[in-house]
């Protein structure tokens, strides 16, 4: 998610400064909340909730399509 639309304005690191990299739905005190989530399993998490927001499936799968891409899961295979 954009974290200008992250309602705290980003997730905490482990010193209590505000994360740039990752949200505050998946990252708080330095550590993320679903450790073993894999990007395929987080794809699909985004997905069903953009379209419970409204969203028409094709701009869902469009907007998750990258999640694999994120620096969490970027040296996963």
């Amino acid at each position: 998610m954009p974290l200008k639309k992250d309602p705290k304005g980003g997730a905490t690191n482990k010193d209590g400064s505000i994360s740039t990299m990752y949200c505050s739905y998946c990252y708080e005190n330095g550590e993320f909340l679903q450790p073993d989530i894999t990007a395929e399993e987080m794809k699909d998490f985004v997905k069903n909730k953009l379209k419970e927001m409204g969203f028409p499936g094709f701009l869902a799968g469009f907007f998750s399509k990258n999640i694999p891409k994120l620096e969490r899961w970027k040296n996963s295979n």
